[in-house]
């Protein structure tokens, strides 16, 4: 936060800070109402990825751990969000599944990685969702659920959401309907059980993607899309139905380090240059600073 417009703060440059006293206790109340707060959870990979970036842009904020922190999800219902990362200031927020709309709500003058193009997003996506397959495969049945450090989630539930994003991309492309954070994070079909249930469910979901991509229309996907972080372009939002499951796939592959398994080839910076990923597979902030 730029101070320079409050007593005691230069305004020019070279100038010494003068002491002068404030008109009121309220300027500090208000001062620490602006304060930006960010609400996340373990394991969430745009929460981590918006907690990065904030810090390396120097933005002072607030971080409110919601996962088993019935106080910080009731500071986060009364904003009137349902879902994580939410960054706010004051009454106001916006959803942080994409960094620019964080950009433009806190006004930052920073300037974001060039996007990948579509055709070079969906061939991400042939890279990511074939090895997410082979993770997922090499996790021991015991451990499928169990939950993963700090998220009491399933590892199994994370295993099927790698691939539920994609397939819940399509599904609205088709359908016409809103993406919608419950059509993401909607459950495996009781049929999906083990390792190698999952990865056949990835296998096809990557197929459906790769020939949509054949045939449709639109090569620079400007098609304005609704989903539950906003209307975007259809290019935004794939770039995020690339970026999310790998980060995904990038943890699947620290559960398999975790357990002295070794990745079955390993997804490379190579693979995975280009996508505005976090530099950390896990959030591992203990609790809210």
């Amino acid at each position: 936060m730029d101070l320079s417009g409050f007593a005691g703060y230069p305004s020019d440059l070279g100038g010494k800070a003068e002491i002068k006293p404030v008109g009121s206790i309220g300027d500090f109340i208000m001062l620490a109402a602006e304060r930006v707060r960010v609400f996340w959870q373990p394991g969430c990979t745009s929460c981590l990825r918006t907690k990065e970036f904030l810090t390396k842009s120097g933005v002072d904020y607030e971080s409110i751990n919601v996962h088993g922190n019935p106080a910080g999800m009731e500071e986060l219902r009364k904003l009137g969000a349902r879902s994580v990362p939410i960054v706010a200031r004051g009454d106001k927020f916006v959803f942080a599944q994409t960094l620019t709309d964080v950009v433009k709500f806190l006004d930052l003058k920073v300037r974001l990685q060039e996007r990948l193009s579509p055709d070079e997003l969906v061939k991400k996506i042939g890279l990511v969702l074939p090895a997410a397959g082979r993770y997922v495969r090499q996790i021991p049945a015991e451990w499928l659920d169990k939950p993963f450090r700090n998220r009491n989630r399933p590892i199994r539930v994370l295993c099927h959401h790698v691939f539920r994003i994609v397939e819940g991309f399509l599904e609205s492309v088709h359908d016409g309907r809103e993406l919608t954070y419950e059509r993401i994070m909607q459950d495996a079909a009781p049929t999906i059980r083990t390792g190698d249930d999952i990865a056949r469910y990835g296998a096809n979901v990557n197929t459906r993607l790769q020939d949509w991509w054949k045939t449709y229309p639109d090569r620079s996907c400007s098609r304005v899309m609704d989903t539950y972080f906003g209307k975007h372009p259809l290019h935004v939002v794939l770039e995020r139905t690339a970026w999310h499951p790998a980060q995904h796939a990038r943890q699947l592959m620290l559960i398999l380090e975790t357990l002295n398994i070794e990745p079955d080839r390993r997804l490379t910076a190579a693979d995975l240059a280009g996508l505005p990923l976090p530099d950390k597979a896990w959030d591992d902030e203990k609790e809210a600073a």
